[in-house]
């Protein structure tokens, strides 16, 4: 049982080397910027969960200052300002390396504010943070128009297992408030937030390993009828038509797992169903976020998009289930 036990935790100690070398070769450089041309959209990477605020629409996307997008119909958006013109001390504190380039913002709205959260960390390394920051109102034209720096909700080093970036967060039915995050190293991550802070829920500080691929990242909760469903990216990004991203999924009766694929594999030990991958003008469709209206459920993603010389696109499908309460592109 000794040797067992010391070849059990020798494979372990591989396996996240081999992730670590992954993340480095996954990102060892920004995301491409494509040049545009005549009737191409705003540029989307890492787009937030959509929100409607007075009958407008507005996502938030990785870019220097987070990046703001605005739409009447959810097709055609246009440009806003950045959230962040002047940035807080602590992001340069955390990570020496920052230079304004924030990435994989999402979105709620709680007790009268909006709620943003969003990754600071440099390409290659766990050494990250979650950040928040708040506002009344998301219209620039607005005299209550001011984000608030909130501070850190959850950082990592390289002393951590896990890395602090791609937060999304899941408000359940209870009222309880999670956020699921993470990339390559041991994967994506569960953490319980206090409703009323918007921070990690005091006492329950420590995430949950919820999936792990040696490469993966950019996870979504969503709830439908009995099961939750976890989202998750396989892949690499951030190569143009070269990106090899995926979306996977697994789902629960729990919140906090153990999720499984549709053959049974856990997804904590690399199981993850193929939902949408490469095809015809999409190349890389990644980062999973869901609006719900009534019965039906709609997934917006980004993707590089083969017709326009892979610029970086907005993708909104209608997700459909299956009879098996499958989930379908």
């Amino acid at each position: 049982m000794k040797t067992t036990g010391i070849a059990a935790d020798s494979l372990r100690v591989f396996l996240v080397c081999c992730a670590v070398a992954c993340q480095l070769a996954a990102q060892s450089s920004p995301p491409r910027e494509i040049p545009r041309g005549p009737g191409f959209p705003p540029r989307f990477h890492d787009p937030s969960t959509p929100v409607k605020q007075d009958g407008t629409w507005w996502i938030f996307s990785t870019g220097n200052g987070i990046s703001t997008r605005h739409s009447k119909d959810q097709k055609t958006w246009t440009e806003g300002p950045p959230v962040f013109k002047e940035f807080p001390a602590w992001h340069k504190e955390v990570v020496p390396s920052q230079r304004g380039h924030l990435w994989a913002p999402d979105m709620v709205f709680h007790n009268g504010l909006y709620r943003l959260y969003y990754s600071v960390s440099s390409f290659g390394k766990n050494t990250s943070a979650i950040g928040m920051a708040t506002c009344p109102t998301l219209d620039p034209n607005q005299p209550a128009y001011q984000w608030k720096d909130e501070g850190i909700v959850i950082q990592s080093s390289s002393d951590d297992p896990f890395n602090a970036i791609d937060p999304h967060i899941f408000i359940d039915e209870d009222g309880k408030h999670w956020m699921s995050f993470g990339s390559f190293w041991t994967g994506i991550q569960l953490l319980e937030l206090d409703p009323k802070t918007g921070k990690a829920h005091t006492g329950r500080k420590l995430p949950q390993q919820i999936a792990w691929n040696e490469s993966i990242e950019a996870a979504a909760i969503l709830k439908h009828e009995r099961y939750y469903y976890l989202f998750v990216n396989w892949g690499l990004c951030c190569r143009g038509l070269d990106s090899t991203y995926e979306i996977r999924v697994g789902r629960s009766r729990s919140i906090a797992g153990p999720y499984l694929d549709k053959d049974g594999r856990a997804l904590s030990a690399g199981g993850g169903s193929l939902l949408l991958g490469s095809a015809a003008n999409i190349t890389g469709p990644g980062h999973a976020s869901f609006v719900t209206s009534g019965k039906e459920t709609r997934m917006f993603f980004h993707y590089y998009d083969r017709k326009r010389a892979g610029h970086a696109s907005l993708g909104n499908h209608k997700l459909r289930w299956s009879q098996n309460g499958w989930p379908e592109v």
